[in-house]
This record gives structure tokens, sequence and C-alpha cells, in this order.
């Protein structure tokens, strides 16, 4: 069932619409604090020339493209592609050191040959792979059914020159891997994007992109350098803040505000664990140290046992798995007078939780994806000041709720857990750094002409529902579906629904009010 809510004139040509279940206040508050942000604001932003000095070549048949042959999962055929593309594009082709980009393509079984359309899937991150196939289910299922789906793993992640752990330690120098990394943000991205597109797409014609939360981001940028690539764009969770400078303080500010929301309703649900959760701060207080050793060496702290909101609080399930692993924070005292102690269950699951062991690209460059000519000088970190009173872990175990935070990258990280310490420097060079180069182009996403269609989550806790609407107005022709049927999730969680739901508002299925 649909809630219609028409938009005031002066935000035209921006179109949404708003499904249930927003109760009568939530869509209130939409009528009456969120439309009035819905403003234009002129950003100036340098133009780039994307992929300057670099010739692209339609079906090109150099090594740059090496194709696999087709296999199976059940109801898909896949085929992997490997392109050999430059690091830096603002070199000459020559010039630029090389680095390997893996897509995966998947149809429904029996499509192989079919003149399909293409679409390109951008996941979330920064910094992880796309999804492994092992069915036909979900949104790959929808998608599949009209497309040609293209997994892309985004430069540095999966089989695309994957900068892990051990990879990156080949680096003799913090700078000379901070110089490494300046280039695996979403200009870059693009650029790889359209490298692929040429040589992938008969005739080089524009194809469809997904771009999921930080993949929209990635989406955003497409259509400010590159909308010539693109025949339509979908958005899940992904719109991101357009403005000069960093944006990191901005959208910190308000996640903080959402993240209290997400800790009050997790509270709520499993109200028990107020006080399971203040017993762990004062045993890790209590501990040697400050904290316990994790298995891999590292150690948790009250502060580090915060981060587990980073996943559990702004997800579908996020709340149920939080809650269940909790469960399992203690040993059982078997022996009589055997000391209390963390299980290793827990703090296992801790290290899983929080992958960084295993992507560590993503704390290195997450606050760089809201950098264009300013440093984020640790953004999230200041920030928080502003908020100790109410996430000071220690104090707040002495008789308030402990508040877990959210989609942060704190330098106190790189001290304690062990798989990031080795690239302490280079986080503080890349949090320092103020070069970085733009990564939207507002001109052009005001005079847009390629059909965009966004699910917008209001209670999303990575991507801000206001700041959503300070932005999509400035994407000319956008629709939006506004919901909180989902979370962040949603393009997972909801099957085929909102690929659909999306490709609808596209198509002419859905209604525009």
């Amino acid at each position: 069932m649909f809630v219609t809510h028409a938009p005031p004139s002066f935000i035209n040509p921006l179109l949404l619409s708003l499904t249930r279940p927003l109760s009568s206040r939530a869509v209130t508050l939409i009528a009456t604090t969120g439309f009035h942000r819905l403003r234009y604001r002129r950003i100036t932003v340098r133009k780039v020339n994307f992929m300057a000095g670099y010739n692209f070549n339609a079906r090109d048949s150099s090594p740059d493209h090496v194709q696999g042959k087709w296999y199976s999962v059940p109801e898909l055929r896949l085929r992997d592609h490997r392109f050999t593309v430059p690091l830096d594009y603002s070199l000459d082709h020559g010039a630029s050191p090389k680095i390997s980009v893996f897509a995966r393509e998947v149809v429904s079984v029996g499509k192989e040959d079919q003149p399909l359309p293409y679409l390109l899937y951008l996941q979330g991150g920064p910094g992880f792979e796309c999804p492994r196939p092992t069915e036909a289910s979900g949104w790959i299922q929808k998608a599949c059914e009209e497309f040609r789906l293209i997994l892309m793993d985004q430069r540095g992640t999966g089989l695309s020159t994957p900068l892990t752990a051990s990879s990156m330690s080949q680096f003799k120098s913090a700078e000379n891997l901070a110089d490494y990394l300046k280039h695996f943000r979403a200009d870059s991205i693009v650029n790889d994007s359209e490298f692929i597109r040429v040589r992938l797409v008969p005739d080089a014609s524009p194809w469809t992109v997904l771009g999921q939360s930080y993949g929209g981001f990635c989406a955003v940028t497409y259509l400010s350098f590159a909308p010539q690539g693109l025949k339509q764009v979908l958005l899940t969770g992904g719109i991101p803040p357009i403005g000069d400078g960093c944006t990191a303080d901005t959208v910190y500010r308000v996640c903080f505000e959402q993240i209290i929301l997400q800790n009050e309703k997790y509270y709520k649900r499993y109200p028990g664990d107020v006080e399971v959760v203040r017993e762990v701060v004062n045993y890790l207080t209590e501990s040697e140290g400050g904290g316990v050793l994790l298995p891999s060496g590292g150690i948790l702290t009250p502060r580090g046992l915060q981060a587990l909101g980073l996943s559990g609080l702004g997800t579908s399930t996020g709340f149920e798995r939080l809650h269940y692993m909790f469960e399992g924070v203690w040993d059982p005292v078997i022996v009589p007078g055997a000391p209390k102690q963390i299980s290793y269950y827990f703090l296992n699951a801790f290290e899983k939780w929080l992958a960084f062991d295993t992507n560590p690209l993503y704390a290195l460059m997450h606050e760089s994806i809201y950098c264009q000519g300013a440093s984020s000088k640790w953004s999230a970190h200041r920030i928080r000041s502003e908020y100790e009173e109410k996430f000071d872990a220690i104090k707040a175990a002495r008789g308030s709720p402990v508040l877990f935070t959210g989609e942060m990258i704190f330098p106190w990280m790189f001290d304690e857990i062990h798989a990031l310490r080795k690239f302490k420097d280079v986080a503080h060079i890349l949090a320092e750094k103020k070069d970085w180069g733009p990564l939207y182009d507002t001109t052009t996403l005001s005079n847009n002409k390629v059909p965009v269609a966004a699910a917008v989550y209001y209670d999303d806790m990575f991507v801000n529902f206001k700041l959503v609407m300070e932005t999509a107005p400035q994407i000319a022709g956008i629709r939006l579906w506004i919901t909180n049927e989902f979370m962040h999730s949603g393009l997972r969680d909801g099957g085929g629904q909102v690929f659909e739901h999306l490709m609808g508002l596209l198509n002419g299925k859905k209604p525009l009010f």
C-alpha cells in the first residue's frame, strides 16, 4: 500500500513516493522538517578531466581484457573477466603502473547468448568486494530476469589487486603506501567502470548502474563526470553529501544523533542487555592495561566494545545478532574458584564482526570518501568529543546504558586492532591529506539527463536521511522512494523487492505521486 505526498513545486524536478509502514508521525516529520531542507546550494568544484591521457577503444582485443569460460551455480551462469587498467588515469597509458580489476558476468541459465542489456553493480564500502553468487536468489535473481549483470570488485578489493594486510606490507614506507592509496577512491572506480564498459558492452553502449551505499556515492560520481556511459542509475541507501571541502564533520554530527536513537531502540528491545554491557565494560576497565587480549594479539577495550554498533545497530538483523553475541560473553565457571573471564567465543566473534583483518582498506580510506580539496583530520574522533558526555563508556557503566558507536573510524583503532597497527602512520598521513581531488560536479548534476531512481531509508544509520534530502534536489530528475520498511541493508534483505520497485519508478510501472 502506498502513502503519497506531493512535494512542493520548489523542489521540482525531485520526484518522491512514500511507502508504508511509515507511521503518520514519520510522514508528518517529512512534511514539516524534511522539505524545508531541500534547498539548492551553489557549490563550485573544479572540473576534473576524467581519464585524461588514456585512449579508450571499444571492444579492444588487446591483452587488457582476459575473458574466462562459462561455469555454473544453481540457476545461474557465470563468466570471469580480468582487465589490466592504469593505476593513475591522469598519466599517459604507458607511464602509469598497472593493476588488475576483476568483474564477474552473471546471467540466468540459458541466456548466455541473448542480447541482454548490461547492469553494473557497485558494492558498498569502501574496501569491500562484490557478493559471490551461490545460487539464483534475492536481488541478483530479479536483476538477471532482464539484465546481464556485472559484479565488479572495486580496485583494491576481492580479486582486483587486493590491498590486504599482507599485500600492503610490501610498501617500504608509509608515505609510499599513502601515495598509492590516493588512487583508490570513487573517481578511479568510475574510470575503471568506463574502461570495462567500452570493452565489454557491444558498441560501447551505455549501461545501467546499481549502487548500494558507498557504491551509490560512486554512481553519483559517475553521473558527475561520465554520464555518457550511463543509461539509467539505481541508488540504494547511497546518496552522498556533495559539498565542497570535507563534509565528514557534518556527516558525523547528524550520524551521532541517529546512533543515539538506535541505541535507545536496541535497549528497549533487549532491556536486560543494559546490565550485561555495563558488566563487560567494568570488567575491561578493571583488567590489566584497561582491556583483554584478542585472539589476533589486539586488545579489547571499552571503546573498542562500543564499535560493535557499526554492524549491530544499522542492519536489519543487527539487533538480534548483537544480542545473541552478548548471550555468550562469559565463560561458565566450571571449576569452583576459577576467575571470571570473557569467552573466546565472544572475543573471536568481535574480531570477525569488525572484519578489519580481511578488509583494512575500509579503515584506511573511510573518511576520505567525504573529502574534496580538504583533509578530514580524524573527523569522527573530533566530533565524538562533542558527544563525550553520552559516549563515555566507563562513566556510563556506573549507572547508565553504554552507547555503541556507528560507522566511524577512530585513530586509536590503529593501536588496539592488530591488523591495523602496521598502518597507523599511513592512516595519519591520509587524515591530514588536503589535496584530494573532486568527486562531484554540481553543475553537471543539476543538468542531469540520466534517469535516476533512489531508495531512501528513513532510519538509515549509515547514510543520514536529512543529508540525503539536501543532496537529492541537486540531481535533476531523480525519483525518490522514501521508506522505513527497510534499513540500510534493504537491497539484500528485501529479496527482489527494492530492485523491482526502483525499476518500476523508471519504467513507468510506479505512479509519480
